[in-house]
């Protein structure tokens, strides 16, 4: 047991999703490496490589000095632009090459995890959301690991883990986010309630409220005359919440009761991933 303990959940749950990941990915053909995934642009090598990219630069290695190319269409800001090229750097490396390197990096960043006397409260610089708690930064290391071990899973059908370690800080974070997505960024109209009903493996019940002055707060008891209900599985949620699914894709699993121009704006400001 780790001499913190408030962050063993998040380091066993990130174990857990990424030698699923290692797992996946160990035997696969040439072919397999180049399937597309739900991440635009991205292929299943192109997912491992931004899985190793980031714990790499978290073991402190320096970043490739490399240079994109210009025709790539899912790049359209500096936060993907810097996700972009630890991914790029490795676009024609081999499926040996791969995992080689995924497997020596999960050794390195387990015994670093296993030797850091760190406090939670420690400090830590993240390129994409900035300074945070070193707690606050596994949990996301978590969180992120998982949905792309279900984003491979997805490209080479091999369904698995929905109620993993990792699944259950995704939906927490997932849930923690939604008075943002409601309020800030929906903008759902004061005194208004929306409700989500999941169901599945990691099943919840989510009343997100915005008070008079516009703030948003999410409780587990029902509302009586929410203007917007949200009823579906876990997988669907998760995929919609990451930005791996519309909802015109979603339409057979979505059940949604509403206004439809109160539901609209949910569902377009529903992704809380970069």
């Amino acid at each position: 047991m780790s001499e913190r303990p408030s962050l063993q959940p998040s380091i066993d749950a990130w174990t857990h999703s990424i030698e699923a990941i290692s797992e996946l990915v160990a035997h696969l053909t040439e072919g397999e490496w180049n399937s597309r995934t739900e991440c635009p642009g991205w292929s299943v090598r192109d997912i491992v490589s931004h899985v190793i990219g980031l714990e790499s630069e978290a073991l402190g290695d320096p970043r490739p000095i490399h240079t994109l190319p210009r025709d790539l269409y899912h790049v359209t800001d500096e936060t993907s632009r810097y996700m972009e090229v630890q991914v790029d750097v490795r676009r024609h490396h081999t499926g040996p090459e791969m995992t080689g390197e995924l497997e020596y990096t999960i050794i390195r960043r387990c015994r670093q995890l296993r030797n850091d006397k760190r406090a939670p409260d420690h400090v830590v610089n993240s390129p994409v959301f900035g300074p945070m708690p070193l707690e606050e930064s596994l949990r996301r290391r978590a969180f992120d690991v998982w949905v792309h071990e279900q984003d491979l899973r997805r490209a080479l059908d091999e369904p698995g883990n929905l109620d993993s370690p990792a699944a259950e800080i995704a939906r927490d974070m997932m849930i923690e986010a939604l008075p943002a997505v409601i309020a800030d960024r929906a903008k759902i109209a004061p005194r208004s309630a929306v409700v989500f009903d999941v169901s599945g493996p990691m099943e919840f019940l989510r009343t997100v409220r915005v008070d008079e002055e516009g703030r948003g707060s999410v409780s587990s008891s029902p509302s009586l005359g929410p203007v917007a209900t949200f009823t579906t599985d876990w997988e669907t949620y998760a995929r919609l919440a990451c930005g791996r699914m519309r909802r015109r894709r979603a339409a057979d699993r979505l059940k949604i009761e509403g206004e439809q121009e109160i539901t609209n704006r949910i569902l377009a400001n529903f992704s809380i991933t970069p």
